[in-house]
């Protein structure tokens, strides 16, 4: 992939139209986790600094094209201008005279927030009409959001083809990391794939075996592939009905030279609770009432060992119930020694998606890890090697 760079861009006096994403967690009116406004400041900063009139375009919440008024994105310009320590104009409208009275008011370096694109019909249509009312308000075109990057819509996509286009800091951090982990990683490359059902993940997998040297299989979708090779798994969440699809994973990355990682050994209870019994059980001692919920700590010996043996590991998805202690052990030290490899410049270690995001945090490591990515749904298509429509759009 090539890009043009901000760092490439006449910016001063120019209307910098940035597509962020401001869909944050919100409780009674409040943001309870900010996460995504500070992924936007660096961009935001360097813009204002280069004397760009920023221009923020965001979606919140899904108003279906309606004027929703509990969805307005008023209430993010306060937070926001406290972060950047500036103020922030916002438009009661992301197109037409409200939008444009704001953003001519703006002197160069001063940023507004526009109201919810969603608000208008042609946002997810991506409706060229609606883009180019967008495109009025701009001269240059910048997304930073990777998140939103899987969608084409028209503040996503169609702007890009209107105005020249660039990726935000953000966005370029995080299309640098992900060609690093995938694209054009340095090999031997490892993979640990987690979850619980195998149905939610099988273009990934088929994706995976093509491309990794080694793929490790966790969570429930492990018991699926067990299952299919044979082995009792007891009570244990298992997609019985997807074993022949788990042995053409198994042949397709045999093949390919992709070495499958499956636990050898489980951690079993008879529910799920904290503080309950559990057992370590090899493969052929998974007792009919047994329910496997992590892998055991051969298995784990042999991922270690695994990472060792490998220069950059892609992950996604936990190895086990991780946020019922003790289920969380096989997660917690793959993912403490994944962390030191990183942090010691041995392993470049990208990871993302929401439970693997938690479980990074649970395990107090995730500013170790060479790049954890936020962006859950994008992720996982660029994994599964599908186009991101708002990737594709920026590329020269």
């Amino acid at each position: 992939m090539t890009f043009r760079t901000l760092d490439t861009a006449d910016l001063a006096g120019k209307r910098a139209l940035v597509r962020v994403d401001f869909n944050v967690p919100v409780d009674g009116g409040k943001i309870t986790d900010d996460t995504r406004l500070r992924a936007a400041l660096p961009t935001i900063a360097y813009l204002s600094k280069q004397g760009a009139k920023v221009v923020l375009l965001a979606h919140f919440d899904r108003p279906k094209g309606k004027v929703v008024p509990e969805m307005s994105l008023g209430f993010v310009a306060e937070p926001l201008s406290k972060l950047l320590e500036q103020p922030v104009a916002f438009a009661s409208d992301c197109v037409g005279p409200a939008a444009a009275e704001v953003v001519n008011g703006l002197e160069n370096g001063g940023v507004a927030l526009l109201e919810n694109v969603r608000f208008h019909a042609g946002e997810e249509k991506n409706d060229p009409d609606f883009a180019k009312a967008l495109a009025a308000n701009g001269d240059v075109y910048v997304n930073d959001a990777f998140s939103a990057a899987h969608r084409a819509h028209a503040s996503t996509e169609g702007l890009a083809k209107l105005l020249p286009a660039y990726p935000g800091l953000s966005m370029q951090r995080e299309l640098e990391a992900l060609d690093a982990a995938l694209g054009n990683p340095k090999k031997p490359v490892i993979g640990i794939v987690g979850g619980s059902k195998v149905s939610t993940k099988l273009d990934l997998l088929n994706n995976l075996v093509a491309k990794l040297d080694r793929l490790a299989i966790g969570g429930g979708m492990a018991n699926t592939f067990l299952y299919a090779q044979g082995h009792d798994v007891g009570a244990s969440l298992c997609e019985k009905d997807l074993a022949d699809t788990a042995r053409e994973i198994i042949a397709k990355a045999e093949k390919a030279g992709c070495e499958l990682l499956l636990p050898v050994d489980v951690v079993v209870a008879k529910k799920v609770a904290p503080g309950v019994e559990t057992a370590v059980r090899p493969l052929d001692g998974v007792q009919a009432d047994d329910l496997i919920l992590d892998a055991g700590p051969e298995s784990a010996k042999r991922l270690l060992a695994a990472m060792d043996a490998s220069i950059t590991l892609i992950w996604n998805g936990p190895l086990g119930v991780f946020e019922v202690p003790p289920f969380d052990e096989a997660t917690v030290s793959a993912a403490k020694h994944a962390a030191s490899l990183a942090k010691s410049g041995k392993l470049v270690a990208v990871a993302g998606g929401g439970d693997t995001v938690a479980a990074l945090n649970h395990a107090g490591v995730s500013a170790d890890f060479t790049f954890v990515s936020t962006a859950g749904g994008a992720f996982l298509e660029w994994m599964e090697g599908k186009t991101l429509p708002g990737v594709a759009a920026l590329e020269n």
